[in-house]
């Protein structure tokens, strides 16, 4: 499998090359700076915001692979700010960094995506995409702006041959925020290695009839009524459940 991966010098880009590489597929990076990874075929810089770079970049991982049947956009911008202290470079910074750099991205490689047997692209988008979070309008309207667009081309480009889906992960682990398992029912965030898994799955032919999909991988996050983690007599008839469970369980009467 030939895939390149956009944002690969993040943590969860450098997860997604080392898990593809580790299934045999030869594997380009893009970054805005580069990802030093040894899996990486080819490890090129460009800013994908700017439409030429995207394009030069795309064709230049092109070239390294001898063609194209994955594209992984995983870039992104956060700035952490309400809406009326979000400046317009922040704002703008985060429609680039994930929204422009995702559009410029695909529309360079879908000639090449067309042109095989058939080709994926895996797109990294975030729980913030539908769960309100403090502080972070432009990464989440960002986001929104991937999913929409993940469904937008999962239907003009299936006759194609080419399934288009997203991942949306959970907080994962080198957040460094504290308390961040907090709202989180497996009690933990996300691994970089489980998006890894979730994108290959995506792009590979088991998820064959799968597009127009934003598949969480949130630990259950997205499923879990935030009054469940406010109040402390309800959390605790979670854990006590838990405990339970775990010693063959109780009846109830």
């Amino acid at each position: 499998m030939k895939v390149a991966i956009v944002g690969a010098s993040t943590p969860i880009g450098i997860a997604i090359a080392e898990r593809f590489a580790a299934d045999g597929g030869r594997v380009v990076g893009i970054s805005l700076e580069p990802a030093g990874s040894p899996v990486l075929a080819a490890d090129l810089t460009a800013d994908c915001s700017v439409p030429a770079a995207a394009a030069d970049a795309v064709e230049d991982a092109v070239n390294v692979l001898d063609g194209l049947d994955v594209l992984v956009p995983a870039a992104a911008v956060m700035p952490v700010a309400p809406a009326h202290h979000t400046s317009d470079e922040q704002w703008r910074r985060a429609q680039a960094g994930g929204l422009d750099t995702f559009f410029f991205t695909a529309r360079a490689a879908l000639p090449h995506l067309m042109a095989g047997d058939g080709g994926a692209i895996v797109a990294v988008s975030s729980v913030n995409a539908f769960l309100a979070a403090p502080w972070v309008p432009a990464y989440a309207a960002a986001k929104g702006g991937v999913d929409a667009l993940v469904r937008q081309l999962a239907l003009d480009y299936a006759g194609r041959g080419v399934r288009v889906n997203a991942v949306a992960p959970g907080m994962v682990t080198f957040s460094g925020v504290p308390d961040a398992a907090a709202g989180y029912p497996i009690r933990r965030t996300i691994e970089p290695s489980e998006v890894a898994a979730a994108v290959a799955f995506l792009a590979g032919a088991e998820a064959s009839a799968i597009t127009g999909v934003v598949l969480p991988v949130d630990g259950g996050l997205s499923i879990a009524s935030p009054a469940a983690f406010a109040r402390a007599d309800l959390r605790a008839r979670l854990d006590d459940e838990s405990a339970a469970g775990a010693h063959g369980g109780r009846e109830v009467g």
